[in-house]
């Protein structure tokens, strides 16, 4: 999602195609209009055969207040001859500063999910939404202060098991879990004194997460082992080209011994930790000389596997992956192949 007052909701007819006519064909984009900038979009899980639920971060840069809202959408209103979908708002919840992650958790179930925001300040708060009745939001539980994050929480990432990884700014890594009855407690893993930074933690286990941030470095945790990282990709690869931050992390559920990272200059690379030693690079720097069009050359601020597609590809190759970047550009990367790109504001 880029950073600009519009919801851009793309509905997928099939998700089995892989080329870019084909893909072109079964997309149809609707762009929803909004009249504050969008932090960041998350579906709820479907709790009706006929509306989807969704949560938004909005900022409202005139009177300088973040907000998380829980609207539904549906795709095909009464009355509506343009064929467009309609957004409604049914509740909201105010942030303390700007929200800079919004996840959603699943121990809440289809009715009462748990959305997790994250914010600038350095705080983490647990939302409820009970889409029965009324969809409304209510604060459950929050971590912050000094002893939680000094400055902002840059990446979260949640497991089924209602624990959360939080990296930050301040180069903290907290494992955070929620203890009924008592709220959340969080634990730290690693503290960088503000000498590294954080920007996006990705779950590769119940005790193993990724982490990135400045320099294109990757770093394998592990709970069970106590202190540094366990292994990790060092961030020289790229030989100093460009200034290089990592944005996004994503782990298929399939392949949990990869992970996939977008960053600064267009870049998307793969991290096989089987072996650490050198990245297997997509786009941007450093990427193939046989790929002709770079899909972009701007911040790649999220990647994502699709985790329902049943891939018959090679274990040795990377599954494609979707990307959003900074100039507008939603497109799909895979191994060897030229970018897709699928849209383009």
């Amino acid at each position: 999602l880029i950073d600009f007052p519009t919801i851009v909701m793309i509905d997928p007819k099939t998700l089995e195609t892989s080329r870019a006519m084909e893909m072109q064909d079964a997309l149809q984009v609707h762009r929803i209009p909004q009249s504050k900038y969008v932090d960041a979009v998350r579906w709820l899980p479907q709790s009706s055969a006929l509306n989807r639920f969704f949560a938004a971060a909005y900022y409202d840069p005139d009177c300088d207040s973040s907000s998380i809202e829980i609207q539904s959408l549906d795709p095909n209103p009464r009355g509506n001859p343009t064929n467009n979908p309609s957004v409604e708002s049914f509740s909201s919840w105010t942030s303390p500063s700007r929200v800079s992650s919004l996840e959603v958790a699943g121990n809440g179930g289809s009715f009462k999910p748990v959305v997790s925001v994250a914010t600038s300040s350095g705080s983490l708060h647990v939302l409820m939404a009970d889409l029965v009745e009324g969809a409304a939001i209510e604060e459950v539980y929050a971590a912050e202060g000094e002893r939680f994050h000094f400055g902002r929480v840059e990446g979260v990432d949640w497991r089924e098991a209602g624990e959360c990884v939080t990296v930050g700014e301040d180069g903290r890594v907290n494992v955070v879990t929620i203890v009924n009855g008592e709220g959340l407690r969080h634990r730290r893993v690693f503290d960088g004194n503000g000498l590294v930074a954080y920007r996006a933690v990705k779950w590769a286990s119940p005790t193993e997460f990724v982490t990135g941030g400045y320099g294109f470095g990757l770093q394998l945790w592990d709970q069970r082992k106590s202190g540094e990282a366990v292994s990790q990709l060092k961030g020289n690869w790229f030989q100093g080209k460009t200034s290089a931050i990592v944005h996004s992390i994503d782990i298929h559920p399939s392949r949990k011994h990869t992970c996939i990272a977008g960053g600064s200059s267009g870049t998307v690379f793969a991290w096989d930790l089987r072996w650490p030693k050198q990245p297997i690079v997509l786009s941007g720097v450093g990427a193939s000389e046989s790929i002709n069009n770079p899909l972009s050359e701007s911040e790649v601020w999220e990647v994502q596997y699709d985790s329902y597609t049943k891939s018959n590809i090679s274990s040795s190759r990377i599954l494609p992956v979707m990307t959003c970047s900074e100039d507008g550009i939603l497109g799909v990367i895979e191994q060897g192949e030229e970018p897709i790109e699928l849209l383009a504001e």
